[in-house]
C-alpha cells in the first residue's frame, strides 16, 4: 500500500523532528512513507477567517498532491479535520466533491493510523518519565480522537502517565484566535500551564504542535522544565534509546 506524509505547515517549518519520527517509527513496522513534495497548507487558516475561494484553491493542490495514495497520514488532527471541510467546500463542484469525499475517507491522524489501520497499539517504547497528556480540541472533538493515544500511552514501559487537570480546556492557540483574542488566548494558556505544573510532570505529550508551540511558549517565558513533545517523538525516543 501506499502510505503518504501530509507533514503540516507547523511540522514542516518548525518542528521537522516530528516528521521525521513519524518516518522512522513507521519505517521500523514495514511502513514506507512516501512524501509528495507539491503538497501545501491544508487551507485552515483562510478557511476559518472566510476567505473560501482562496482556500479551494489551496484544497485542491492537496487534492492532487493525494490522489494516488492508499492512506494519507498527519501528526496533526487539527489539519486532519481541515480535510473533512473540503466537502462542503466542493459542494456544487461534482468532479471536486469526489476527489474530496476520497480523500477524507483515507486520511489518519498518526495515532488513528497506529491504531485502526495497522492495529498496533505496543510499539516497543521504553520511556521512563513522568507524562502527562493535553488534548487538543479538534483532535478529540471534532476527530474523536480520545482512546488511540491513551492505548499507545499505556504501553509504554516505564511511563507514569498523571492525569491532567481540566485537560479537555482548550490551551488558547486555536489559530487566529491567538491574534485576533491574545489577551484572551494569553490567559487560557496560562491557566494550561498551571494545571500542567499541578501534575509535576516532567513531559506533557500531545498530538498536535500548534497547541503544543503555544503552552511550551508559556512554559519557557515562566522558566518551567517541562519538556514538551508530540506523542510520535515520544514514542520514537522510546524505541530508538532501547
Amino acid at each position: 500500500m501506499k502510505v503518504s506524509l501530509f507533514i503540516t505547515c507547523l511540522s514542516d517549518a518548525i518542528y521537522p523532528q516530528v516528521g521525521e519520527a513519524m518516518v522512522r517509527l513507521l519505517a521500523a513496522h514495514g511502513v514506507k512513507l512516501d512524501f509528495p513534495s507539491v503538497q501545501t497548507c491544508c487551507g485552515q487558516p483562510s478557511y476559518n477567517s472566510g476567505y473560501w475561494e482562496e482556500t479551494r484553491t489551496t484544497a485542491k493542490t492537496i487534492l492532487k498532491a493525494f490522489q494516488d495514495s492508499d492512506f494519507v497520514v498527519s501528526p496533526s488532527g487539527s489539519c486532519t479535520y481541515m480535510i473533512h471541510h473540503y466537502a462542503e467546500l466542493f459542494k456544487d463542484e461534482p468532479e471536486w466533491l469526489a476527489q474530496a469525499q476520497a480523500l477524507e475517507a483515507k486520511t489518519y491522524e498518526f495515532t488513528q493510523f497506529l491504531v485502526q489501520v495497522l492495529g498496533m497499539t505496543d510499539v516497543g517504547a521504553y520511556f521512563p518519565h513522568r507524562v502527562t497528556y493535553h488534548p487538543s480540541c479538534h483532535g478529540s472533538r471534532l476527530l474523536g480522537v480520545k482512546e488511540e493515544p491513551m492505548a499507545l500511552l499505556s504501553q509504554v514501559k516505564g511511563l507514569e502517565l498523571v492525569p491532567l487537570p481540566f485537560a479537555d480546556d482548550c490551551c488558547g492557540f486555536g489559530g487566529t484566535f491567538a491574534v485576533k483574542m491574545a489577551d484572551i488566548s494569553g490567559a487560557m494558556v496560562t491557566e494550561k500551564v498551571d494545571h500542567i505544573k499541578e501534575t509535576e510532570a516532567e513531559v506533557l505529550v500531545g498530538l498536535d504542535m500548534a497547541c503544543l508551540m503555544n503552552i511550551a511558549g508559556n512554559l519557557r517565558h515562566r522558566g518551567e522544565q517541562v519538556r514538551v513533545m508530540h506523542l510520535a517523538e515520544l514514542l520514537y525516543e522510546g524505541v530508538a534509546v532501547r
